[in-house]
């Protein structure tokens, strides 16, 4: 479902000439990108490349030197603090290393978003079991980071940065180090979750025959720029 409103033309994600630059070298020397409303993009390219960089950029975590960065209609680059933090809300993400924090239960750490969007606390629980039902993990509330799988720790990461029902989820590296068989369900629950919501999703992967076989549009990074 493609869904128009927004500026951009209903484009969820337009990046235009992002350049991101740290001490020792330039990492995006460059970028321009579209994302349609209810897309899905595939992002591959070597490694260190930037595309976790990119992403965060996407994500409103990191502010380019140059260029426009318009996600869900707001140009997060000339943007006010409290404006980019009004589209993270919007925005799911899963880190390449999971980000969970170890000292949370899993329950704890899917409704973070939840906690800290202004959701009415009565309705946390129930939002929080039913996300952890929808990946396989139901009644793992109580249980901590440190007493799960690595296939376990992205399925939480995935409920935690899809919990909210956002309009864009952005996913690092969704499958790295798991099974074939487990990839294969990890892209199942990230295709059924979008049918469910309508939203975009954006899956930075190095596992190009999967990513290839989820994403409608594949965009290769390279040297800094999408070739």
């Amino acid at each position: 479902t493609q869904r128009d409103g927004d500026a951009g033309g209903g484009a969820a994600v337009e990046l235009e000439g992002v350049t991101v630059g740290f001490v020792s070298r330039r990492v995006l020397t460059g970028v321009t990108l579209r994302v349609p409303r209810g897309g899905r993009l595939g992002i591959i390219g070597p490694a260190a490349g930037g595309k976790s960089v990119l992403l965060k950029v996407i994500a409103g975590l990191l502010r380019p030197d140059t260029g426009v960065v318009r996600v869900l209609g707001q140009d997060l680059a000339a943007a006010r603090e409290r404006e980019v933090a009004a589209v993270r809300r919007r925005v799911g993400m899963l880190f390449q290393n999971y980000a969970l924090f170890d000292f949370l239960s899993v329950g704890d750490n899917v409704a973070f978003p939840l906690v800290h969007g202004g959701a009415p606390p009565e309705g946390i629980e129930a939002r929080v079991a039913a996300r952890l039902r929808g990946v396989g993990l139901a009644g793992s509330e109580r249980k901590l980071p440190s007493e799960l799988s690595g296939g376990m720790k992205k399925r939480v990461g995935i409920a935690r940065a899809t919990v909210a029902r956002p309009e864009l989820a952005l996913y690092d590296e969704p499958t790295a180090g798991l099974d074939p068989v487990t990839t294969s369900k990890i892209y199942d629950l990230l295709r059924a979750d979008q049918a469910e919501t309508g939203g975009t999703c954006v899956v930075v992967s190095s596992d190009v025959a999967a990513v290839a076989g989820f994403a409608d549009t594949i965009a290769m990074l390279h040297d800094g720029r999408v070739r």
